[in-house]
């Protein structure tokens, strides 16, 4: 569903695009859409970067692709995984203490359950709903998609 729905009365327009009565509909995420990890300290931005020349709400459209370290996923400051060697290593340092490090994004592979009807660049478009897992065990999550007005099935 993308924009207004027909029919019904004026008070069904007025509610928000991403629901269809009692059912959510993810958003289209695009760059700039605001992500954070299970064991980082601080959310990032996402970076998309405009390959596929496909526009939503006037940013580019982001695709279950767009996962690359430090380039479409950048850091979220200090991580506290111990799956993590640095952290493991600082924390057997201080004789067992948790201690977070910078965080580095480890993501190796595209982004879960994308949409399954709506293509970028031939790639399944990246909604709100989407997980991204980072091989230190951390689990991304879109806080914000960066837009609220088109909307993926």
């Amino acid at each position: 569903m993308v924009g207004r729905r027909e029919g019904g009365s004026s008070a069904r327009c007025a509610e928000p695009l991403a629901t269809l009565g009692d059912v959510s509909v993810p958003l289209q995420v695009v760059s700039m859409a605001n992500i954070s990890c299970s064991f980082g300290t601080a959310p990032t931005a996402l970076s998309v970067i405009p390959t596929a020349m496909v526009n939503a709400g006037g940013m580019p459209a982001g695709s279950i692709m767009d996962y690359a370290p430090m380039v479409n996923v950048l850091t979220f400051g200090m991580c506290s995984s111990l799956m993590n060697p640095t952290v493991a290593s600082a924390t057997a340092a201080a004789l067992g203490a948790l201690t977070p490090m910078p965080c580095i994004p480890a993501t190796a592979a595209p982004w879960t359950a994308g949409s399954a009807t709506v293509m970028i660049g031939g790639k399944p478009a990246l909604h709100d709903g989407c997980k991204l897992m980072c091989t230190y065990g951390g689990s991304i999550s879109v806080s914000v998609a960066g837009q609220f007005t088109v909307n993926v099935a």
